[in-house]
């Protein structure tokens, strides 16, 4: 990877009509704001369709799009939705982000067209900056439902070649869906047997009495990667390179479990005999229990990672390079036994090694992968990223420790590496430094001979700091460069409710702010 920079700013959190980022114009216009601040990537979350909690990295399946980032507007123009249907929608808080332009063309046509069909005002009124998944569910999947029976899209060849080259994956994940909406959204471990345990003439039952429904969930993927391929070809075509996420664990509560169970840590009821997390940290004093299915490691192995190989190269057609999530757990991962009170009771169990990486190598070729070392790091694991040859990460959150060598300053640095502010998981500079301990408050300054800079100043410091390291990419949160507090952090680890809500107003992206950015990329030579 060459030296250069970029945003981090996830599909949800871009500015929009209707309650959550999405593939619209608005998705457009950030590339272009990209491309004005002279970046050159943007990184995103994982795309995947969101189950419990709302976040990416539970997804009901590996290989799916999440239905909510279809842009309605792109369906109105198909004819397959009316503005209206669209308008009398309550999505929840996300109408108060419009740009003025837009509320004054919405005038225009209120008074052309009568009474005022905007959307109804949510209770959330005042945090107009997050997003209600509860009510996006609702109308969402009622508007794409109406969508869907209109768009007679049986007829469409398009849709007929999509449905036959994602075959491996779409007939598990639609049925998946369809037969999770027949039992009320329950778990799949929560089905009957029969189908839970995918017994032959369940599953041809099920085909046949949900055919309808398996087929929606289809077109809602045929929409997802039309759209997603339009943006991410425009993004290209601007030169921004698309940096995706890949979490290295599936859901239990996904397509991918219930239809192969042979790759997972199950017993003979297809539940499982542990599931991953991490040990005491930062975050939390008792460890982390994530939930999600172990695999079985050996299976994968003798099938020549055939899996494996399959999900890297899918996450190829999505994304330009490949950020890695939990690398370290592809040399020890952590086991916790299931039924398990804390994530206390885990132990560390061997990974794949470079056996996984060198086959991928092999089947795919050379690709571009970023490896999040983050965490507890052991020899071996410093050993497996240096064999991989691939970058890993460097936040500057973690490196302010003034009795220890953390690592993560930028005097550590060689070139192969990609430097954060922070991440998802972190705080925003803001936030953070508001809550730093004195000592390494002190340390900070110290080290940046920064001490007169005023504390709501401080992110900018922060960012040049990592601007101008040896890293050959740095990659900038995009609420560090608007320098806001806590109220937009993405996510809280171990915490559920509260996270994957932050969305961007579209006035904050100035013409000085992309300037700011554009000059300080220019100086550190990543234009």
């Amino acid at each position: 990877m060459r030296r250069a920079s970029g945003i981090l700013l996830p599909i949800f959190s871009i500015w929009s009509r209707y309650g959550i980022g999405t593939f619209s114009k608005e998705a457009y216009e950030f590339v272009d704001r990209l491309v004005e601040a002279g970046q050159s990537y943007w990184q995103i979350l994982p795309l995947g369709p969101t189950s419990y909690g709302d976040s990416p990295y539970q997804s009901f399946s590996t290989f799916a799009g999440n239905p909510y980032f279809i842009d309605l507007e792109q369906l109105i123009e198909e004819g397959v939705l009316t503005e209206e249907e669209c308008e009398a929608c309550d999505f929840g808080c996300g109408m108060g982000l419009q740009a003025e332009a837009g509320k004054e063309s919405q005038g225009r046509r209120r008074k052309k067209n009568g009474p005022d069909r905007r959307p109804k005002r949510s209770e959330n009124e005042g945090k107009i900056n997050e997003i209600d998944y509860g009510k996006l569910y609702k109308e969402r999947f009622s508007l794409f439902y109406k969508a869907y029976e209109r768009s007679e899209i049986y007829k469409n060849e398009e849709f007929q070649k999509f449905k036959w080259e994602n075959a491996d994956w779409l007939e598990d994940y639609a049925l998946f869906m369809a037969v999770k909406n027949r039992f009320d959204g329950a778990p799949w471990n929560e089905w009957a047997e029969d189908i839970r345990l995918r017994w032959g003439f369940a599953l041809d039952y099920y085909r046949e009495a949900c055919y309808f429904e398996i087929e929606f969930y289809k077109y809602l993927q045929f929409k997802f990667f039309e759209q997603w391929s339009k943006l991410k070809a425009y993004a290209n075509d601007k030169g921004i390179r698309i940096i995706g996420d890949i979490p290295i664990y599936v859901a239990f509560d996904s397509a991918d479990a219930w239809a192969n169970p042979q790759l997972f840590q199950f017993d003979e009821e297809n539940l499982p005999v542990a599931t991953a997390g991490c040990p005491p940290d930062a975050f939390s004093e008792t460890g982390q229990m994530w939930g999600n299915p172990l695999y079985r490691w050996e299976y994968h192995r003798q099938t020549g990672y055939e899996w494996w190989t399959r999900r890297m190269a899918h996450c190829y057609r999505l994304y330009d390079v490949v950020r890695i999530d939990h690398f370290r757990g592809f040399d020890e991962y952590y086991s916790i036994p299931f039924g398990a009170d804390t994530a206390m009771e885990g132990h560390w169990e061997k990974g794949p090694g470079m056996d996984l990486f060198w086959t991928l190598e092999r089947n795919l070729g050379r690709r571009e992968v970023i490896a999040e070392d983050l965490g507890l790091m052991t020899p071996s694991v410093e050993q497996l990223v240096a064999d991989s040859g691939y970058p890993n990460m460097k936040v500057l959150e973690f490196a302010f420790e003034p009795e220890k060598e953390t690592g993560y300053l930028p005097h550590d640095y060689d070139k192969n590496c990609v430097v954060y502010t922070g991440t998802h998981d972190n705080d925003t500079v803001i936030s953070w430094y508001q809550a730093l301990e004195e000592d390494q408050r002190e340390f900070l300054h110290t080290y940046m001979d920064n001490a007169d800079t005023p504390a709501d100043q401080i992110h900018w410091d922060m960012i040049r700091l990592a601007m101008m390291s040896a890293a050959n990419v740095c990659i900038i949160p995009l609420q560090d460069y608007l320098g806001l507090g806590n109220e937009a952090r993405i996510n809280h680890p171990s915490t559920l409710g509260c996270n994957w809500k932050w969305r961007i107003d579209r006035e904050s992206l100035t013409t000085e702010l992309m300037e700011k950015i554009r000059s300080l990329t220019k100086i550190s030579f990543r234009l």
